[in-house]
């Protein structure tokens, strides 16, 4: 979840925000249905009603969306927004949308439910031959040269005074993505497309793409750099490509686990793979490098992954296999017991109390177990 800064820092991306309206203007006629997904603090809702909207569904999951309120009744509209905070795959609309806006992504638009959501958003609320923003996102990659961000990233596992070896941090944060700011100068090969996420027809989460690259001068490959262009409606679009106009978006590095010096002409095979895991995606980024001359030799071979990038112990491993038999430890049975005392009858008052008398040791006094039960209502409860 975004804090409301963060909200403002997407608010005060001018590129962004113009091509949001443009495709908003476009898209909302005098009397339309639009649905904002992940609405935030209520931009988009509050500028589909500047554009005629008769009404707008503003759904979001986060706290953030008491702000989308309040914004809502100071500029007149809270007469025409609906407020839903929840997840939009959790959600039943009584109408059919004329348009569906969101902007779900994180640094890439491979990020945590965006596909999920928008695929069902198509299918369950937007009215056939509806507007959907956006239409499409385009990955692109390419390998760069980046010594001062491989330095940030390598520099305290490689160089520390102590004279320690590291080695075994190196291997976790050389297999973690970060974002970058790329400049045009630090690219090594041309960009090359990775993918297209087709909104109007998506249903698969992951992405895997194999491309091929050739150095174009001679230089110090340090990783990929991926970005994207997104396509809002017809003729409205944006990009974060190295050179563009600064977004808040960035773009996504995925180091090497050691540099790799290239003469023009060197050749990489790079697979980009990312599968949605649980609540994020996971990452795996396998790249060859060969001359470029006639031999053809190989230079380098890496195979990497974001799931080596947090640490697992055995214990954590065995509690993952199919096999394991688990029972609940003593906050687990805390949480069990709250959980089955939620029965849309009691208080949460009485909740509180009663898991202070169970669990005494846990809870000196009930206005603790209050704190709790009050954690696990704003999770799970209805």
């Amino acid at each position: 979840m975004y804090s409301v800064s963060g909200y403002g820092d997407m608010l005060a991306d001018r590129p962004r925000m113009r091509a949001y309206s443009r495709a908003l203007r476009k898209a909302v006629r005098k009397g339309s249905v639009v649905v904002d997904i992940g609405t935030g603090t209520g931009i988009m809702a509050l500028l589909a009603c500047r554009y005629g909207a008769r009404r707008v569904y503003a759904i979001e999951p986060d706290s953030a969306i008491e702000v989308a309120r309040a914004a809502a009744q100071d500029n007149g509209c809270a007469d025409r927004i609906v407020f839903l905070q929840d997840l939009s795959t959790r959600i039943e609309l009584p109408e059919p949308a004329d348009v569906v806006v969101s902007d779900l992504r994180g640094i890439l638009p491979l990020f945590q439910h965006n596909v999920p959501a928008i695929a069902d958003a198509r299918r369950r609320f937007l009215k056939p031959g509806g507007a959907l923003i956006p239409l499409r996102d385009t990955l692109w990659a390419a390998v760069v040269e980046t010594p001062r961000l491989y330095r940030t990233l390598t520099a305290p596992w490689t160089a520390n005074s102590f004279h320690l070896d590291l080695g075994a941090a190196l291997r976790v944060v050389t297999n973690s993505i970060c974002k970058t700011r790329a400049r045009p100068s630090e690219l090594l090969t041309a960009p090359l497309t990775v993918a297209t996420l087709d909104y109007t027809t998506i249903e698969e989460s992951s992405v895997r793409a194999q491309i091929e690259a050739v150095a174009q001068r001679a230089g110090t490959a340090h990783g990929l750099a991926v970005w994207f262009d997104s396509e809002l409606a017809p003729g409205i679009e944006f990009s974060n490509a190295p050179g563009a106009p600064k977004m808040v978006y960035g773009q996504m590095f995925f180091p090497f686990p050691e540099p790799v010096e290239v003469a023009a002409g060197d050749r990489f095979t790079v697979t980009l793979q990312a599968d949605l895991v649980g609540e994020d995606y996971v990452w795996r980024w396998e790249t060859s490098v060969h001359d470029g001359g006639s031999t053809g030799a190989p230079r380098a071979r890496f195979e990497q992954s974001t799931f080596w990038s947090v640490p697992l112990s055995l214990a954590d491993l065995e509690k993952r296999e199919a096999g394991y038999i688990p029972a609940l430890n003593p906050q687990g049975e805390i949480e069990s017991f709250m959980l089955s005392q939620m029965d849309g009858k009691t208080t949460q008052e009485e909740i509180a109390r009663r898991a202070q008398a169970r669990f005494p040791g846990e809870f000196p006094r009930w206005e603790d177990a209050l704190t709790r039960a009050g954690e696990i209502a704003r999770k799970f409860s209805r």
